[in-house]
């Protein structure tokens, strides 16, 4: 399971790209408490840095850049867990989520 962080820092925000196994565990929705799909390469363990941007904005643009965040799904850090529950509701579907909106594609660098 992939999701992105946009985290604030003084100077800067920084973009994150977590891999994280999915738990599949009912109730348990969590995605910071997850394990890394690869618990040997700390990118997996802390997120991989795939870019820093000098405000909001622009922030956005460049994680949905690298990482096919799509626009219609950016939720705050505390609604993530709602937005990966509505997923495991629905069965974990490939396809669209209940909202109609597709589930992000990754780019295949990444």
């Amino acid at each position: 399971m992939r999701y992105v962080e946009v985290r604030p820092t003084k100077t800067s925000y920084e973009i994150y790209l977590h891999t994280v196994e999915d738990a599949r565990r009912e109730g348990f929705l969590d995605l910071g408490e997850f394990p890394p799909l690869d618990p040997d390469d700390e990118d997996d363990e802390f997120g991989r840095l795939l870019v820093m941007a000098e405000d909001p904005l622009t922030a956005l643009i460049a994680a949905e850049q690298r990482s096919g965040a799509e626009r219609g799904r950016w939720v705050n850090e505390n609604v993530v867990q709602d937005e990966y529950g509505d997923f495991v509701r629905a069965g974990r579907p490939p396809g669209a989520a209940p909202d109609g909106h597709p589930w992000s594609a990754v780019p295949d660098d990444l």
